[in-house]
């Protein structure tokens, strides 16, 4: 076997094989697992879920990076915009969601769009979560008898594998699943296994249908079960630069201590200020120290990192940023590095990310199933009146998911560009609005609304809106400055002269 394996990749190396499967003396000791993410996951999952709660309620990096991608990927909430064309129907769903999105939390701490945040966090964090539809009874007071019950992934236990109770039905990691690999239910453990303040039995689970979760997770490879966090490949990272900026303080401290160590060498007479022996010397700055005859104080001098201590922690946050999908100022908080150009072209890459994930992990796993949840709950309950809905079902059901709008890195530009892009049939309205986060329908009666009022009391603010569409002049001369300052950080001698040359 070992004759041929060796056989084997001295062809690929002879015909020009891969060298990443070969075995020679660079390669020797990179001997990768062939297991499923599914095995690692059983294996490991917990433990790397526990690690990445510990490094956000610990690292300050690791904390403001969670705190960043919920921020962005769901910011004030992915809302929803019905496609009913009738517009009193529209109307009615419209308001009655944004009064139910207050009573959707069966916790009662946020709204809807509260849970969307904290779903991010958790995704990001443990690579999924868990929501659980609650059926409320009518005598509960809710405008719409449903709310959303939010379960960590430590609640579903990954070490559960064995034949369920239902023939040819199989369980894996807690999941459920029939004869042709339908998720059918999922075994969520009755009380947290870590939580030693919940009452009740540990390890006592409960079977609950599929139809009743929603499990939301963003999978890295085919047939995958449960989630993976963010922080698998930053972990070590994260904590071996957290350890070494301890000791680098810890340096700096001692360094800076400055204090007096006194000795009797006669040993005549007794001082109140002498330690006891045996005890450790404490040295706190400006302290007087008393030493026992005979003793004698050395202070270490450890080397000084100089100017090597800022590179070092740029390019291993650097390699934290790439790793966890983030830009280099979302991680740190440090704007001070990178011109506006550089700084844009991140900005522009992570979006693309934010936006992907937005619609096919957040929309489509959570969003979507909730809503076609509430629109059957409102009409069986009598909260929405909906002429043949049964029959027309699909068409009330039909709706876009509009994300918070992007911040406009320079609103002059990128309204006036916008402005020329709808003029020229480039997008149309409609769709301009709704990447703001907005109801093109509903602005609409708003601004016909308004313009009716300002008639009626005869108010006229065109004079201030064709002033707003040109920059003042101060602003002018700003942006022409920033826009010189902005050619001149682009004329870096670290360029190449292919660059260079294109820029002419």
């Amino acid at each position: 076997m070992a004759l041929m394996h060796t056989f084997r990749n001295r062809v690929g190396a002879w015909v020009g094989g891969f060298d990443g499967a070969l075995s020679n003396r660079r390669l020797k000791g990179f001997r990768a697992a062939r297991t499923h993410v599914n095995a690692l996951l059983a294996a490991a999952g917990p433990e790397m879920n526990a690690r990445a709660r510990w490094l956000v309620r610990n690292n300050g990096y690791a904390n403001n990076a969670v705190e960043s991608w919920a921020a962005n990927a769901v910011g004030d909430g992915i809302k929803p915009s019905a496609r009913v064309t009738i517009p009193r129907h529209k109307l009615k769903i419209q308001d009655l969601w944004l009064a139910w999105t207050d009573e959707a939390d069966s916790e009662g701490l946020t709204d809807f769009y509260g849970l969307q945040r904290r779903a991010a966090r958790e995704v990001f964090l443990t690579g999924e979560v868990f929501f659980r539809f609650r059926a409320r009874r009518p005598g509960d007071g809710l405008r719409v008898p449903l709310q959303l019950q939010m379960l960590p992934s430590e609640m579903l236990p990954t070490e559960l594998s064995r034949p369920a109770a239902i023939e040819g039905h199989m369980i894996r990691q807690g999941i459920e699943f029939d004869r042709i690999g339908r998720r059918v239910a999922y075994h969520f453990h009755v009380r947290h296994p870590s939580d030693p303040t919940e009452p009740g039995l540990r390890g006592e689970t409960v079977r609950v249908p599929a139809s009743e979760v929603l499990h939301i997770l963003d999978p890295v490879e085919a047939g995958q079960l449960r989630g993976v966090s963010r922080f698998a490949p930053a972990m070590i990272k994260l904590l071996l630069l957290d350890q070494y900026d301890d000791a680098e303080l810890d340096r700096k401290k001692v360094a800076a201590l400055y204090a007096m160590f006194v000795t009797n060498p006669l040993g005549e007479g007794e001082d109140p200020f002498l330690p006891d022996e045996g005890d450790d010397l404490e040295v706190t700055p400006g302290s007087i120290v008393n030493l026992l005859p005979g003793q004698d104080v050395k202070v270490g001098a450890p080397a000084d990192s100089g100017g090597t201590y800022e590179p070092f922690q740029y390019r291993t946050l650097s390699q934290v940023a790439a790793a966890l999908g983030l830009p280099y100022s979302y991680l740190t908080g440090d704007v001070t590095r990178g011109n506006f150009s550089n700084s844009r072209l991140s900005l522009m890459e992570f979006r693309r990310r934010v936006s992907s994930w937005q619609h096919s992990v957040m929309v489509y796993q959570m969003c979507l199933p909730v809503w076609r949840r509430w629109m059957d709950s409102a009409v069986l309950a009598g909260a929405l009146s909906l002429p043949s809905y049964e029959r027309r079902r699909p068409d009330y059901l039909a709706c876009e998911w509009l994300p918070t709008r992007w911040d406009w890195v320079d609103p002059l530009k990128d309204t006036s560009a916008e402005l020329a892009q709808i003029a020229a049939g480039l997008k149309s309205r409609t769709q301009a609005v709704s990447e703001r986060g907005y109801d093109a329908e509903t602005l609409d009666r708003e601004i016909a609304a308004e313009r009716a009022r300002e008639q009626e009391l005869g108010l006229d603010f065109s004079g201030a809106a064709r002033a707003s569409t040109r920059a003042p002049a101060g602003q002018q001369r700003d942006q022409k400055r920033d826009e010189r300052e902005e050619d001149e950080d682009d004329d870096d001698p670290e360029d190449t002269l292919t660059e260079r040359r294109e820029r002419g």
